[in-house]
């Protein structure tokens, strides 16, 4: 406290300024009057002064009335309290008006896949906004997981998973519907897709693979690719064996035809008969029989492999062993080719034909290092080739493959060399 600070009294109403000070304990108070009032230092209590004895008092800034208008019911209607609905319009890439859609699953932690948890996204990879509906199938139905819409471009997180609901995961679908907003489009068609997961994946490091979505690994399924929805192959073996046991069946009891019995079918009206379905219990016994057999081939295969071996001389070297390149095996993967009868067979059932051939000539020749085969699969759609450059990517990883040459086998051929 010192002289000329603006001061006020506890006790008492009024104040002033501070003139001069009587022993320690007494203060001299100008009063508004200009009267010295003498005071108790303790009953005095200053008042913040700036540089020039003045009072700082706080300066408001006069604001404008806010317009508050009323709704329907009475209630005040605060444009401050309403949400903003001004949305920024979506940042297009170069490229991106081919619908590109990906489920992809990554690991929290990558170092310990054996405990960690898992998160599930939906990536849509293009200029389009994205209505989905991600579910799963438990039984005879279906059950919703996530829906909502994925901005382009964007990625979206469906969930956090560990691997109790992995049984759950099993059978999945993602359905999705595309349009921009704001400006023309071309309409693409919906998409309905099912997959199966391999669940046993989850437990294997080397299949998270890096990915142009993730800083992490990830394990990444194609939904839909440059506009086309990618279906899944779900190859069954035993549908094929089933297939040509009962076409075998029907030829060893097809009764012998007369002159008469024959006029009389031409006449007859042809009538066309449904494959009866097969039980679930029956579908394992014949997966099952068909994988016997299959291990059966591999074991005399290799059993072969070992005599011819031990009857070469116990002089030669590894080193000097030539690679089986001298001559290039040829496979004919059309369906006229394995098969005499395709009536009455499913497209799936054609396919599993022609994969199960591939899968057995490369188990014949998956020993034999540097040995070429070319599998002749047609043109077409491109549906074959696409299930066997798959095959080769997860189940043969160690060989190699490009296109046939075009001047002995034009587009419809891809050669494969065992690594």
């Amino acid at each position: 406290m010192k002289i000329g600070d603006k001061v006020r009294f506890l006790n008492e109403v009024g104040g002033g300024i501070v003139a001069g000070f009587e022993g320690k304990n007494v203060v001299l108070v100008t009063d508004e009057d200009g009267f010295d009032v003498p005071m108790l230092r303790s009953q005095v209590v200053v008042i913040e002064t700036n540089e020039n004895n003045r009072v700082i008092k706080p300066q408001t800034t006069p604001q404008a009335p806010s317009k508050v208008r009323f709704l329907e019911d009475g209630v005040e209607d605060d444009p401050a309290a309403r949400p903003v609905s001004y949305q920024p319009k979506a940042a297009e890439r170069k490229g991106g008006d081919l619908l590109n859609v990906c489920l992809a699953f990554v690991p929290e932690n990558s170092r310990e896949l054996s405990g960690t948890r898992f998160e599930g996204y939906l990536i849509n990879d293009s200029n389009y906004y994205v209505s989905a509906v991600f579910a799963n199938n438990e039984g005879a139905a279906w059950h919703l997981r996530w829906q909502g819409i994925i901005e382009p471009n964007t990625k979206q997180l469906l969930e956090t998973f560990d691997r109790s609901v992995l049984n759950d995961l099993e059978r999945l679908s993602v359905q999705l519907v595309a349009w921009k907003q704001d400006k023309p489009y071309q309409m693409k068609p919906a998409v309905g897709v099912e997959l199966r997961l391999d669940t046993v994946k989850f437990y294997k490091l080397h299949v998270f693979q890096p990915s142009p979505f993730f800083r992490e690994p990830a394990l990444v399924y194609d939904i839909v690719r440059d506009d086309r929805p990618i279906k899944q192959v779900f190859v069954e073996a035993e549908e094929v064996l089933d297939a040509m046991r009962g076409m075998e069946h029907a030829e060893a009891h097809e009764p012998e035809q007369t002159d008469e019995s024959a006029e009389t079918q031409q006449t007859e009206i042809p009538v066309t008969t449904e494959i009866p379905q097969r039980t679930r219990a029956e579908e394992r016994e014949a997966l099952k029989a068909a994988k016997r057999a299959l291990k059966e081939e591999i074991r005399a295969q290799r059993a072969k492999e070992q005599a011819e071996k031990a009857l070469r001389s116990p002089l030669f070297s590894k080193k000097t062993q030539q690679p089986h390149t001298d001559n290039v095996i040829e496979v004919d993967l059309h369906i006229d080719a394995l098969l005499d009868h395709t009536e009455g067979l499913s497209p799936s059932v054609l396919m599993n034909t022609q994969l199960t051939e591939f899968r057995i000539i490369m188990e014949r020749n998956i020993r034999k290092h540097g040995q070429r085969i070319v599998f002749i699969h047609g043109k077409g759609d491109g549906t074959l080739r696409e299930a066997l450059i798959k095959e080769l990517r997860y189940r043969y990883r160690t060989c190699t493959y490009e296109d046939a040459p075009f001047q002995k086998y034009g587009h419809g051929a891809t050669m494969v060399t065992i690594g």
